[in-house]
């Protein structure tokens, strides 16, 4: 028969603001500034100020107070309807004191000029220039397009072949199919999509344009001077015998060109020189999106970490808001109670956050010294573990605050996660990074004879020399994850 039984039981759960703690030290930069943003626009109690950091760039110095002036926002001493004071403007705003403006939208440099100048780092260095933004491949031929004087459908017509063409720098489409998307007074004609393209062609670098591996290789040969050695060879290798090039069969060569072995092998090693993808070496929009959480730079002979500023939104509680809201009557019913709470979690939460990724980040760099001074060879071998127990972290936690976190330093910017490389044995019994095992393969490979490449036995038996001991599958691995082919493919004649 039913009956009603009383047990106790002890469960562990997350109360509502350390959920939101979680989820935000896990966001990526741009990530948090979308849930800021979305906070600022759908929370009354929050606002975006500036205005302060207006005055410190304005003046250079800190604001001094006016006693005659009305208390300012950190005095803010409201209460809540629960009975305990509203959050301080002062306490619970994302700023950093002397550091540029930031738009409201967040966006801006990587780094600040004033405070690069006020840290006394004798270098002048700019985290800004180490990730300098380059012209695309479309706004560089847009920008020589202007010097040229056309009337304006040759114009129009010009800008639509280069907007056709993908980030490799080819035309992928045919002049057929590109003449009927395009809806022009009269009808476009496939000649003059062809002239548009050969104008196109000639704009920048040699190459773009193509519609093919031949044409792309062709272009860049006819652009070299007439007396370039085996310039004559290589284009008609080029246009005709690619495969046979890339199947090696010499012999073949020679017969259907008619040309000896040594115009064949100088031909040859012109042709592997060309670009096969010219497109890349122009700028890409998505590398903006890569933002810098913490900035690395050399003071003193000191490794000082900051937060960048341009991921550090200012936020605070709205003053006049929360004042109105306290003194209303029945303000602790009010649906408003709840997000004025949640406006101060997240403040609250938000600045935790950033305290986390530069307490990380500092753990870091103290581990890592040597590889700011030396670079990749230099990496130690470190676990999630060794920063969680030296700043009394749980693992999980430094897991969420090293995922999708970027830290710009004087050798670039790297993930975080770049700084915890693989524990590779060694044959005096020590320790070395996978990071380091790469770079001493990239240093073995770049000194190799061109002739005679390096196979992964001998990479490996060399590295056993040094000490370093790993198979060859492992060496195979790394080579392949540096995108470097293998021996036979590095061979030169």
């Amino acid at each position: 028969m039913p009956s009603i039984e009383l047990r106790t039981r002890q469960s562990l759960a997350l109360t509502p603001r350390l959920q939101q703690s979680v989820r935000l030290l896990q966001l990526s930069a741009l990530e948090f500034q979308q849930e800021l943003r979305t906070a600022l626009d759908t929370n009354p109690f929050l606002e975006y100020d500036a205005s302060e950091a207006e005055d410190v760039a304005l003046a250079g110095t800190t604001p001094v107070e006016d006693a005659s002036a009305p208390p300012a926002a950190d005095g803010l001493a409201a209460a809540e309807p629960d009975g305990s004071p509203v959050e301080s403007a002062g306490s619970d705003t994302l700023e950093s004191a002397g550091q540029d403006d930031m738009p409201a939208d967040f966006s801006g440099d990587y780094g600040s000029r004033n405070s690069t100048r006020e840290n006394g780092d004798s270098d002048g260095s700019d985290p800004a220039d180490w990730a300098r933004s380059q012209p695309t491949l479309r706004e560089q031929l847009h920008d020589a397009l202007r010097l040229y004087r056309l009337d304006d459908r040759d114009r129009a017509v010009a800008r639509f072949i280069i907007e056709a063409l993908d980030d490799d720098g080819y035309l992928r489409q045919s002049l057929a199919d590109l003449a009927d998307s395009v809806d022009l007074e009269p009808e476009l004609t496939e000649e003059e999509l062809l002239v548009a393209l050969r104008l196109v062609q000639s704009l920048d670098r040699p190459g773009l344009g193509a519609r093919s591996l031949s044409e792309c290789l062709a272009l860049q040969i006819t652009a070299l001077p007439a007396n370039t050695p085996g310039r004559d060879v290589a284009r008609q290798i080029a246009e005709h015998h690619l495969e046979r090039l890339a199947r090696r069969e010499q012999a073949e060569l020679q017969k259907q060109i008619g040309c000896s072995a040594e115009e064949l092998r100088v031909a040859c090693a012109l042709v592997r020189k060309l670009d096969p993808k010219p497109g890349n070496c122009y700028g890409r929009a998505e590398d903006n999106y890569v933002v810098p959480d913490v900035i690395v730079r050399q003071a003193r002979n000191k490794w000082v970490v900051s937060i960048n500023p341009a991921v550090q939104p200012r936020a605070r509680i709205h003053r006049m808001y929360a004042q109105l809201f306290a003194q209303s009557a029945g303000a602790s019913r009010s649906p408003l109670a709840q997000q004025l709470q949640e406006a101060r979690w997240l403040i609250r939460n938000a600045q935790q956050r950033f305290d986390t990724i530069q307490r990380v980040a500092e753990c870091i760099v103290a581990h890592q010294k040597a590889f700011f001074l030396y670079g990749e060879i230099a990496l130690k071998p470190m676990v999630l573990r060794d920063v969680a127990d030296e700043l009394g972290l749980h693992e999980s936690t430094i897991s969420r605050a090293t995922g999708n976190k970027y830290m710009a330093t004087p050798r670039g910017i790297f993930e975080f996660k770049h700084f915890f490389p693989r524990e590779l044995g060694t044959e005096s019994g020590g320790t070395c990074s996978a990071a380091a095992v790469r770079a001493l393969l990239k240093e073995m490979i770049a000194a190799e004879n061109t002739h005679d490449p390096l196979s992964d036995v001998t990479l490996a038996r060399m590295l056993a020399d040094q000490g370093v001991l790993v198979a060859r599958r492992t060496v195979a691995k790394y080579r392949h994850l540096m995108k470097v082919p293998p021996a036979e493919l590095r061979r030169q004649l």
